[in-house]
Protein backbone atom coordinates (compact mmCIF):
# COMPACT_ATOMS: atom_id res chain seq x y z
CA UNK A 1 0.00 0.00 0.00
CA UNK A 2 1.41 3.69 -0.93
CA UNK A 3 0.64 5.32 2.28
CA UNK A 4 1.42 8.89 4.55
CA UNK A 5 -0.09 10.75 7.35
CA UNK A 6 -1.66 13.67 6.71
CA UNK A 7 -4.14 16.88 8.24
CA UNK A 8 -6.55 17.36 6.35
CA UNK A 9 -8.60 20.84 5.90
CA UNK A 10 -12.07 20.73 6.45
CA UNK A 11 -14.48 21.46 3.77
CA UNK A 12 -15.17 25.50 4.41
CA UNK A 13 -11.18 26.09 4.24
CA UNK A 14 -10.90 24.14 0.97
CA UNK A 15 -13.84 25.99 -0.57
CA UNK A 16 -12.23 29.35 0.27
CA UNK A 17 -9.09 28.37 -1.44
CA UNK A 18 -10.66 26.57 -4.48
CA UNK A 19 -11.88 29.98 -5.34
CA UNK A 20 -8.30 31.51 -5.00
CA UNK A 21 -7.46 28.76 -7.09
CA UNK A 22 -9.74 29.09 -9.63
CA UNK A 23 -8.71 32.80 -10.18
CA UNK A 24 -4.59 31.32 -10.40
CA UNK A 25 -6.07 29.39 -13.08
CA UNK A 26 -6.96 32.02 -15.41
CA UNK A 27 -3.75 33.83 -15.24
CA UNK A 28 -1.28 32.41 -18.39
CA UNK A 29 0.62 29.83 -18.49
CA UNK A 30 4.14 30.59 -18.48
CA UNK A 31 5.44 26.78 -18.56
CA UNK A 32 4.15 23.68 -20.39
CA UNK A 33 1.00 22.89 -18.81
CA UNK A 34 0.18 23.14 -15.44
CA UNK A 35 -1.31 19.80 -14.10
CA UNK A 36 -3.36 21.53 -10.96
CA UNK A 37 -4.27 19.48 -8.05
CA UNK A 38 -8.10 18.90 -7.33
CA UNK A 39 -9.99 20.14 -3.87
CA UNK A 40 -9.95 15.67 -2.86
CA UNK A 41 -6.30 16.01 -2.75
CA UNK A 42 -5.60 19.00 -0.74
CA UNK A 43 -4.33 18.14 2.47
CA UNK A 44 -0.82 18.68 4.42
CA UNK A 45 1.35 15.48 4.18
CA UNK A 46 2.81 14.77 7.34
CA UNK A 47 5.48 11.80 6.81
CA UNK A 48 5.37 10.34 2.85
CA UNK A 49 5.57 6.52 3.67
CA UNK A 50 5.86 5.13 0.31
CA UNK A 51 4.84 1.65 -0.30
CA UNK A 52 4.47 -0.12 3.06
CA UNK A 53 3.71 -4.01 3.44
CA UNK A 54 0.13 -4.68 4.74
CA UNK A 55 1.73 -6.44 7.70
CA UNK A 56 3.84 -3.27 8.99
CA UNK A 57 0.45 -1.51 8.66
CA UNK A 58 -1.33 -2.23 12.05
CA UNK A 59 1.94 -1.30 14.24
CA UNK A 60 1.95 2.08 11.95
CA UNK A 61 -1.24 2.67 13.10
CA UNK A 62 -0.64 1.72 16.45
CA UNK A 63 2.50 4.05 16.87
CA UNK A 64 0.63 7.11 14.77
CA UNK A 65 -2.38 6.51 17.36
CA UNK A 66 0.27 7.53 20.22
CA UNK A 67 2.03 10.46 18.23
CA UNK A 68 -1.60 11.80 17.83
CA UNK A 69 -2.93 10.96 21.75
CA UNK A 70 0.44 13.15 22.62
CA UNK A 71 -0.74 15.98 20.28
CA UNK A 72 -3.33 18.43 21.50
CA UNK A 73 -5.12 19.71 18.90
CA UNK A 74 -4.22 22.91 17.49
CA UNK A 75 -4.92 26.18 15.29
CA UNK A 76 -4.29 26.43 11.85
CA UNK A 77 -4.92 28.37 9.02
CA UNK A 78 -4.28 28.51 4.95
CA UNK A 79 -2.24 31.44 4.42
CA UNK A 80 0.06 32.76 1.03
CA UNK A 81 1.97 30.18 -1.21
CA UNK A 82 5.38 29.51 -2.67
CA UNK A 83 6.71 27.39 -4.73
CA UNK A 84 9.23 24.30 -4.92
CA UNK A 85 11.82 25.75 -7.82
CA UNK A 86 9.70 26.23 -10.62
CA UNK A 87 7.71 22.33 -10.25
CA UNK A 88 5.46 22.92 -7.90
CA UNK A 89 3.28 25.60 -6.30
CA UNK A 90 1.63 25.52 -3.10
CA UNK A 91 -0.44 26.73 -0.51
CA UNK A 92 1.48 28.15 2.96
CA UNK A 93 0.10 27.23 6.77
CA UNK A 94 0.07 29.86 9.40
CA UNK A 95 -1.54 29.42 12.93
CA UNK A 96 0.48 26.68 15.36
CA UNK A 97 2.97 25.79 12.79
CA UNK A 98 5.60 25.02 15.36
CA UNK A 99 2.96 22.09 16.68
CA UNK A 100 2.24 21.09 12.85
CA UNK A 101 5.97 20.44 12.42
CA UNK A 102 5.99 18.28 15.38
CA UNK A 103 3.05 16.31 14.23
CA UNK A 104 5.13 15.79 11.07
CA UNK A 105 8.33 15.04 13.39
CA UNK A 106 6.27 12.30 15.29
CA UNK A 107 4.30 10.77 12.29
CA UNK A 108 8.08 10.23 10.80
CA UNK A 109 9.08 8.93 14.18
CA UNK A 110 6.29 6.10 14.23
CA UNK A 111 7.47 5.17 10.31
CA UNK A 112 10.90 4.47 11.36
CA UNK A 113 10.00 2.74 14.46
CA UNK A 114 7.27 0.32 12.62
CA UNK A 115 9.72 -0.50 10.16
CA UNK A 116 9.01 1.55 7.26
CA UNK A 117 11.56 2.64 5.09
CA UNK A 118 11.66 5.99 3.97
CA UNK A 119 13.46 8.60 1.48
CA UNK A 120 15.79 10.84 2.66
CA UNK A 121 14.60 12.94 5.36
CA UNK A 122 14.21 17.06 4.87
CA UNK A 123 13.36 19.34 7.26
CA UNK A 124 9.66 19.65 7.38
CA UNK A 125 7.77 22.59 5.75
CA UNK A 126 4.05 22.96 6.05
CA UNK A 127 2.64 23.18 2.27
CA UNK A 128 -0.63 22.27 0.21
CA UNK A 129 0.63 21.36 -3.25
CA UNK A 130 -1.90 23.08 -5.99
CA UNK A 131 -0.15 22.52 -9.08
CA UNK A 132 2.96 20.76 -10.97
CA UNK A 133 4.68 20.78 -13.93
CA UNK A 134 6.69 18.62 -15.78
CA UNK A 135 8.99 21.79 -17.22
CA UNK A 136 10.48 24.62 -15.02
CA UNK A 137 7.88 26.95 -14.84
CA UNK A 138 7.57 30.71 -13.97
CA UNK A 139 5.15 30.38 -10.72
CA UNK A 140 5.78 34.48 -9.95
CA UNK A 141 2.29 35.69 -10.54
CA UNK A 142 0.88 32.75 -8.88
CA UNK A 143 3.00 33.22 -6.13
CA UNK A 144 2.21 36.88 -6.18
CA UNK A 145 -1.96 36.27 -6.37
CA UNK A 146 -1.51 33.52 -3.14
CA UNK A 147 0.47 36.33 -1.50
CA UNK A 148 -2.76 38.16 0.14
CA UNK A 149 -4.62 34.78 0.66
CA UNK A 150 -5.38 34.00 4.39
CA UNK A 151 -8.46 31.61 5.01
CA UNK A 152 -10.57 31.37 8.22
CA UNK A 153 -8.66 29.31 11.22
CA UNK A 154 -9.89 25.62 12.16
CA UNK A 155 -8.81 23.48 14.51
CA UNK A 156 -6.64 20.40 13.62
CA UNK A 157 -8.68 17.79 15.84
CA UNK A 158 -7.59 14.37 14.06
CA UNK A 159 -4.26 12.76 12.32
CA UNK A 160 -5.40 10.57 9.14
CA UNK A 161 -3.02 7.50 7.58
CA UNK A 162 -4.14 8.16 3.92
CA UNK A 163 -3.55 5.43 1.24
CA UNK A 164 -2.94 6.50 -2.51
CA UNK A 165 -3.95 5.11 -5.53
CA UNK A 166 -1.95 6.24 -8.11
CA UNK A 167 -3.68 6.47 -11.65
CA UNK A 168 -3.90 3.56 -13.84
CA UNK A 169 -5.73 4.46 -16.73
CA UNK A 170 -3.33 6.29 -18.74
CA UNK A 171 -5.53 9.31 -18.99
CA UNK A 172 -4.37 12.79 -19.72
CA UNK A 173 -4.97 14.58 -16.09
CA UNK A 174 -6.28 11.74 -14.31
CA UNK A 175 -5.23 12.49 -10.37
CA UNK A 176 -4.08 10.33 -7.51
CA UNK A 177 -6.90 8.67 -5.36
CA UNK A 178 -6.51 9.57 -1.34
CA UNK A 179 -8.49 7.32 0.46
CA UNK A 180 -8.95 7.72 4.87
CA UNK A 181 -7.24 4.55 5.93
CA UNK A 182 -7.37 5.38 9.62
CA UNK A 183 -7.76 8.75 11.58
CA UNK A 184 -7.12 9.11 15.21
CA UNK A 185 -8.09 12.07 17.61
CA UNK A 186 -5.44 14.21 18.68
CA UNK A 187 -5.22 14.76 22.61
CA UNK A 188 -5.64 12.43 25.46
CA UNK A 189 -9.37 11.43 25.57
CA UNK A 190 -11.08 13.26 28.61
CA UNK A 191 -11.24 11.33 31.64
Amino acid sequence: MRLFAAVLPPENVTAELASVVDELRKLPETGQGLRWTGRPGWHFTLAFYGEVDEDLVPDLSARLERAARRTDPFPLSLRGGGRFGGRALWAGAAGDVRTLRLLAERAGAAGRKAGVEREEHRRYRPHLTLARSREETDFTQYVSTLDGFEGRAWTVGELCLMRSRLPASGVPGEQPRYEVHGRWPLGRPAA
